[in-house]
């Protein structure tokens, strides 16, 4: 990464501070956070997209409803089936900008950019609690 500039979405070490990782990401470029809800078992799967320099969630796939899980839809989201009998919650464009997730200690969350996917469990370590900010770096 040395010699590296530019946006990206940055992974941040809250409780004891410094960067697990960056990744070079443009306006306009999505990721994605797979995990297996606590409650329901099932996996989740969230969509963001860098939007105008801020990251924004724009769907959320379930397999199954249940506790903890979104049961109506706001004002001008839809709900869409896949092919595999997801359900998709699209057009929620929510600002997400400094987000925390907890990695999980029973199953892995994975962070996909592009075809990349990353275990957040092997980068960051179980029960991790990692902030998503989208900054300018210099390596």
């Amino acid at each position: 990464m040395k010699g590296d500039y530019g946006y990206h979405l940055v992974l941040h070490d809250v409780e004891r501070g410094g960067v697990f990782a960056a990744y070079p990401m443009e306006e306009g470029d999505s990721f994605s956070v797979e995990f297996i809800h606590s409650v329901n078992k099932s996996p989740v799967v969230d969509v963001y997209r860098i939007f105008e320099g801020e990251i924004f969630v724009e769907e959320t796939i379930y397999y199954h409803f249940g506790a903890g899980v979104q049961t109506e839809l706001n004002e001008g989201e839809t709900l869409t089936y896949g092919e595999d009998g997801s359900m998709i919650v699209g057009n929620i464009h929510q600002n997400r900008e400094g987000m925390v997730y907890r990695v999980g200690t029973v199953s892995d969350h994975i962070l996909t950019i592009g075809q990349t996917q990353i275990s957040l469990r092997d980068l960051c370590g179980k029960n991790a609690a990692v902030r998503f900010n989208y900054e300018f770096r210099l390596f």
